[in-house]
């Protein structure tokens, strides 16, 4: 009787296994939501040029059963979060695979509008979600430039080509055509959610889930803005199976992004002023 060696058989066995085994991609979303521009600066920043080919990647293994983003995130451009949240729904159309979203300590605002690429959507019972709004914040320094003796002067062609100057008085016209565009902006994000989320939101809440406010997990499950209270590695072991390969996609470091973020005095300076920046951002979340 021909048999095959042992050692073979075992082989052969966890080869079987192995293409029955489904995979799950893990692309770890985490930082301010910044344009591209900044990112050399920034290592810990999301913006959709630097997340394309990750984004493709995640969606590209053979056996995919899911691809889970994993959201730490208090926001930034609005621009940027559309761009990345597209692209993901784009990838999840084409493969005909489900995305599943998990909330770490905050996805809210940009992060919230992340979130709600996937089709099912996650946080902790501490983790903060929300901030369904739009904020410009900024400082007015023309007393501060006439105590010093010092004089503005703007010479421009087009009459809004000065547009909230923050070395002139404030002018009334200004602020209200800032309110415009904020509220375009809002108009865009609520479509948003009001898309991917349908009949799961809470009507009878509208007013509280789009006035900008935040919102803890089990709060956040009533609203309707996430499915439920649960860990990303526990669900997937129940829904895919004990033996599911977790594949993180993660960031390929380029030597010349490597010697941009090293020690020159340009990018000392630009990482300090970048972590200025994406400290405010999360410190409106007690972080």
């Amino acid at each position: 009787m021909n048999r095959k060696p042992e050692f073979i058989e075992r082989a052969l066995s966890r080869y079987r296994k192995w293409r029955t085994t489904p995979t799950v991609s893990v692309l770890r979303l985490q930082g301010v939501i910044s344009p591209g521009g900044s990112a050399p600066f920034r290592p810990a920043s999301l913006n959709h040029a630097a997340l394309e080919s990750r984004i493709e990647r995640a969606f590209r293994p053979k056996r995919l059963a899911a691809v889970v983003l994993v959201i730490n995130s208090p926001g930034g451009s609005p621009v940027q979060s559309s761009l990345i949240a597209r692209t993901i729904r784009r990838m999840a159309d084409e493969k005909s695979v489900p995305v599943l979203a998990f909330a770490e300590d905050v996805a809210a605002s940009g992060g919230y509008w992340l979130m709600t690429a996937g089709d099912e959507l996650y946080a902790d019972r501490a983790s903060i979600l929300g901030s369904i709004g739009v904020i410009s914040a900024g400082f007015g320094f023309k007393g501060l430039l006439e105590r010093f003796g010092v004089e503005r002067r703007i010479h421009s062609a087009g009459e809004k080509k000065a547009f909230l100057d923050p070395f002139s008085a404030e002018q009334e016209e200004d602020v209200e055509r800032l309110k415009e565009i904020q509220s375009q902006i809002h108009d865009t994000f609520m479509d948003q959610v009001k898309s991917r989320r349908g009949d799961k939101l809470n009507r009878r809440r509208y007013k509280e889930i789009f006035s900008g406010d935040v919102f803890l997990g089990e709060e956040a499950e009533k609203l309707g803005l996430i499915d439920g209270i649960a860990d990303m590695t526990t669900l997937v072991k129940e829904r895919f199976g004990k033996d599911v390969r977790l594949r993180p996609i993660g960031v390929r470091q380029s030597p010349l992004r490597s010697l941009l973020r090293g020690g020159s005095a340009a990018g000392v300076a630009g990482q300090l002023l970048a972590g200025v920046e994406d400290r405010l951002h999360w410190s409106r979340y007690g972080l």
